[in-house]
């Protein structure tokens, strides 16, 4: 594996974790939403990575080290239940009196949040690594 597969890799790592950010993000924003429709309720959504194995495939019958990054599938929306809640008072009540909140749980999107922060960061660093290793090796010749 050359050392230049090391920023395609910590790239899509990057980047990933930028589309993960950007999701959780939108989940916390729109966790005190509130509707009188089951259908129209914000529901949160999760990205979903897969390792990009049709590179990883091709590289391999090139190579013996091969590389494999991180490709964003899509972006899925929760089945979990929705909250529910009996309100006739509120403006946004339905004719049975109940109002609709997403299925966000803001705890565990602030723990995602500091997780897809974190290895947005670890990405950021092997790409560092990557390339203060090919300054060093660029510096041998010159002595």
């Amino acid at each position: 594996m050359s050392l230049y597969n090391v920023f395609d890799i910590a790239g899509s790592g990057m980047s990933a974790q930028n589309v993960r950010l950007n999701t959780t993000a939108s989940n916390i924003s729109n966790a005190n939403s509130v509707s009188s429709s089951q259908d129209k309720v914000y529901r949160a959504r999760h990205p979903v990575f897969a390792a990009e194995l049709t590179k990883a495939a091709a590289s391999q019958s090139n190579a013996a080290g091969s590389s494999v990054g991180v490709k964003v599938l899509g972006v899925v929306e929760s089945d979990k239940p929705l909250q529910v809640e009996y309100n006739p008072n509120h403006p946004s009540a339905d004719a049975n009196g109940y109002i609709y909140k997403p299925n966000v749980n803001v705890v565990e999107e602030m723990a995602n949040m500091i997780s897809a922060s974190r290895s947005y960061q670890t990405n950021v660093q092997v790409a560092d690594a990557a390339k203060q290793m090919l300054t060093k090796t660029l510096q041998l010749g010159q002595r």
